[in-house]
């Protein structure tokens, strides 16, 4: 089960460091997509700088808590977003990878709890 979990870790700070990149190097489909609902380049960079710390925080077990649920967040409005935009396949993917980060949070904290 440890091997799982760490897989899941690893798997979740690639998705959260990728995802923040994209968004801080102001990839074209980003601005165009999230510009559609009202984000400028700054808003845009800072959203993707949270991404990235969120992901970063993920790694160390004493900050994995507040980084997945920074990264939750992030994702939780960009599901939204992409539900509004009626992508189906982006929302899945962001909505597996949401409850995968909420397991994590529960780990953390129940782990922190001992």
């Amino acid at each position: 089960m440890k091997a799982v979990s760490t897989i899941i870790v690893v798997i979740l700070v690639v998705l959260a460091v990728s995802s923040g990149t994209t968004k801080i190097l102001l990839m074209q489909q980003e601005v165009a997509f999230f510009g559609k609902y009202g984000f400028t380049d700054a808003t845009l960079i800072a959203f993707g700088l949270a991404q990235l710390l969120g992901g970063l925080l993920i790694i160390v077990n004493r900050t994995r808590f507040a980084g997945a649920a920074i990264v939750a967040i992030t994702f939780l409005v960009s599901l939204a977003l992409l539900l509004m935009e009626g992508n189906m396949p982006f929302s899945i993917i962001t909505a597996v990878a949401t409850l995968l980060l909420f397991v994590v949070m529960k780990q953390s904290w129940q782990s922190r709890a001992r």
